[in-house]
């Protein structure tokens, strides 16, 4: 079956440029709008897939840093029965992991150096169930993490900013002075270095230090774990089973999910992506809209063609479906090589910036500055499946002022100097 002749033509008129000036011309700007829908859409897809790639990255580091779930005491005290809140949050079909906890802020010196720090307070035989980081040093630091013996485990960054490694004395400076009679002084405590750990993420390598349990107790001056820390089936589920259990859970408790402990951060990155998707959409619709100088241009070359086909019996519908379908055919065109630009770049991103960044000299993202020190890349059907819906109805809106002008050539008006 041949295709109607509405499309024929409309293909012909998107190959055309193989004979005359004013041909090659409109072949040009036919090409060049093409280009420009390609790199835009391929740009879009790009930086979307880069920056689902930098949050889930970021996310999966935290998390194996984090609980997916933390029930806690709002005054900060030690919670009254921490093994009963474990046992009413393991009876929920969706938790796998259990274990107690101690949060509390300190400062952590040695020499002339000095840093504040998050203390974590954990039971190094329950931890593990908990987090991937305390899974993979299960079996060396925090096995070294002995009650009475005041061990500290540190960040890898914490630990090289103090110049210490295992073996080596700190000092941790503790909220709540005590008075002598000379005065209000601060407490401190001596803690062995015993481990140091790698969560890949910046802020928890350079900010957070891990003790036992029962030292942090003594160390904060608390009765017990002061939470529980939770691990989920299924991290996306956090939210709900976070809901339930504050339902449930005893006056004066509160229960945080993972999402709510990084809120800011992931609220953030959430409105960046946004405003991204809309700057580059605008770039994608510049280019879309070049066509319609393009379809302007031909409509005043094709004025002759058009006459002759009105006068064929060409209805004005079909003369307007014909500059439809060249434009259109520019536009999904240029939206699939676009597309097809764009996932081969998102997918090899973790090659192609590695060699720019050697060409160069330079890293495009230190990780004190981005927290991540690699360029990562995810790309994702939700994004990519609007992106090309959206140039390809752009494209098509772009011909419809063009190809109505098609249609509303008279052609004895056409062929008068012909």
């Amino acid at each position: 079956m041949r295709a109607p002749y509405e499309i024929e033509i409309g293909w012909r008129y998107t190959r055309a440029g193989r004979a005359g000036r004013r041909n090659r011309f409109i072949s040009f700007i036919s090409g060049v709008s093409m280009l420009g829908i390609a790199l835009g859409v391929a740009a879009l897809i790009i930086v979307l897939s880069v920056m689902n790639g930098f949050q889930k990255e970021v996310r999966d580091r935290m998390l194996s840093v984090i609980p997916h779930v933390e029930i806690f005491d709002a005054t900060g005290a030690a919670l009254p029965d921490w093994r009963a809140t474990a046992a009413g949050a393991r009876r929920k079909p969706q938790v796998v992991g259990v274990a107690p906890f101690i949060n509390a802020q300190a400062l952590i010196a040695r020499g002339d150096e000095t840093r504040g720090v998050v203390v974590r307070g954990i039971s190094p035989a329950d931890e593990a169930s908990v987090t991937e980081l305390a899974a993979r040093l299960q079996g060396t630091a925090l096995a070294r993490l002995v009650p009475g013996e005041w061990g500290i485990v540190l960040g890898v960054e914490l630990a090289r900013s103090l110049g210490v490694r295992n073996g080596d004395k700190v000092t941790l400076v503790l909220p709540g002075g005590q008075v002598t009679p000379a005065g209000m002084v601060p407490r401190v405590r001596a803690m062995t270095v015993v481990g140091v750990f790698d969560a890949g993420h910046y802020e928890y390598d350079n900010g957070l230090a891990m003790v036992h349990v029962d030292d942090a107790a003594k160390l904060f001056r608390v009765e017990g774990p002061t939470g529980v820390q939770l691990r989920l089936k299924d991290l996306n589920q956090a939210p709900l089973v976070a809901a339930e259990l504050q339902r449930d859970a005893s006056p004066g408790l509160v229960v945080r999910d993972w999402t709510r402990t990084n809120r800011n951060w992931f609220s953030a990155v959430q409105v960046e992506k946004r405003l991204m998707s809309i700057i580059l959409t605008l770039i994608v619709a510049v280019a879309a809209f070049n066509l319609v100088s393009m379809l302007v241009m031909t409509v005043t070359d094709k004025q002759s063609d058009i006459a002759i086909l009105r006068t064929l019996g060409a209805s004005p519908r079909s003369v307007m479906a014909i500059f439809i379908v060249q434009g259109a055919m520019a536009g999904i065109i240029g939206t699939l090589s676009g597309v097809g630009l764009g996932l081969l770049v998102a997918y090899n991103i973790d090659v192609i910036v590695p060699a720019i960044e050697r060409l160069l000299g330079m890293t495009f993202l230190p990780s004190s500055v981005y927290l991540i020190d690699r360029m990562p890349s995810d790309p994702q059907q939700g994004d990519i499946v609007p992106i090309v819906v959206t140039s390809l109805v752009l494209s098509l809106l772009a011909t419809l002022y063009p190809s109505w002008r098609a249609s509303r050539v008279q052609p004895a008006e056409a062929l008068r100097y012909e």
